[in-house]
């Protein structure tokens, strides 16, 4: 009987120093709690990214982290708390409380959008103690307040591109207006550049908008313990209906853009075309009108030099081989006469 309980009571023991024992992998950081107690290290978390309201609200201590390694040895009434620091990635539908296949925003022209993506984010060790004791549930905190800051954005996304254009041409209006000539054509077309349809510039500048998400979710370090890598949204699409009506605008704006781009070049055309034919009409006029320039200056020259008399004697001899290849001569009366 004695020995029976003898080992038992080493059974226990034993079972009892073994689970005392435990290991970090080397993608993982432990924090040891004793009846609940964490060991603090002093107060300061990684708040950099916050604001100066928001480092008083998320001020946490920083916490004894047990590195990858072991076995180490806890007391019977210490827990150890696991965390995986690993780069991990996340669906943006992702919501325990619900199950839903996109995320719904509305953009600046009131039209419905669904968003797709992921973001890609890792555990602060630097900052275990919101993540294990600061919030309940933080990636789910993280999830809500990066789709939170993601419909704000599109609702009141501007093309910047559209904006420098509509800068530069309101800016040329305002000259040409200076100068008394017409400018409200080409600052309609920058307004329409400026404000076409939203989902299209949302399109365009989807690594504009991660950056953006990337640099305004930063503070989620200090908020929540989780660091955010990279902001995946890939994919904006508005209902069937109105993806249908972009289509056709798309490509009605497209077939627009190809005539015009048509237009210019046969007009480019047909003014270089008439420049030469303009060029070539200039050479050959100037080439019939030599030979009596040098006319004029020969006889001028007679003229000067000789007397009228030289001159009668020139064009008489210059009428005698003509008059050897005329096959009929009309004298006007004026001429008789003058000759009677």
């Amino acid at each position: 009987m004695v020995g029976l309980m003898m080992g038992v009571g080493f059974y226990a023991v034993l079972k009892v120093l073994v689970g005392c024992l435990y290991t970090v992998r080397p993608d993982q950081r432990a924090v040891v709690t004793t009846f609940g107690a964490v060991k603090r290290l002093g107060a300061g978390s990684d708040g950099q990214a916050l604001s100066d309201d928001e480092r008083e609200r998320y001020e946490y201590p920083q916490v004894e982290v047990i590195g990858p390694g072991g076995p180490y040895f806890k007391l019977p009434w210490q827990r150890v708390h696991k965390v995986s620091v690993a780069t991990q990635t996340v669906d943006l539908t992702w919501d325990p409380s619900k199950a839903q296949s996109t995320i719904e925003a509305v953009t600046k022209d009131n039209l419905t959008t669904g968003v797709n993506g992921q973001i890609r984010y890792r555990i602060s060790e630097n900052n275990l103690y919101p993540y294990l004791f600061g919030v309940e549930s933080p990636l789910e905190h993280v999830m809500g307040y990066f789709v939170s800051v993601l419909r704000e954005r599109i609702a009141n996304f501007v093309d910047p591109k559209g904006q420098s254009l509509l800068a530069d041409a309101v800016a040329e209006t305002e000259a040409i207006a200076g100068t008394g000539e017409e400018g409200v054509e080409s600052k309609t077309s920058a307004v329409e550049l400026s404000e076409g349809v939203s989902i299209n510039d949302l399109r365009k500048n989807l690594p504009l908008l991660n950056q953006y998400m990337e640099e305004q979710c930063r503070s989620t370090t200090g908020r929540y313990g989780i660091e955010l890598d990279a902001a995946l949204i890939t994919e904006i699409d508005p209902p069937a209906e109105v993806d249908r009506a972009l289509s056709a605008i798309n490509s009605t704006r497209n077939q627009v853009a190809a005539d015009i781009s048509t237009a210019r070049a046969d007009s480019e055309q047909q003014i270089t075309m008439s420049a030469r034919a303009v060029e070539i009409a200039t050479n050959n006029a100037q080439a019939e009108v030599a030979p009596l320039h040098e006319l004029a200056g020969t006889l001028i020259s007679i003229k000067s030099e000789g007397g009228s008399d030289c001159l009668k004697a020139y064009l008489r001899n210059l009428r005698v081989p003509l008059f050897k290849r005329t096959e009929r001569i009309y004298q006007t009366e004026s001429k008789i006469e003058g000759k009677a």
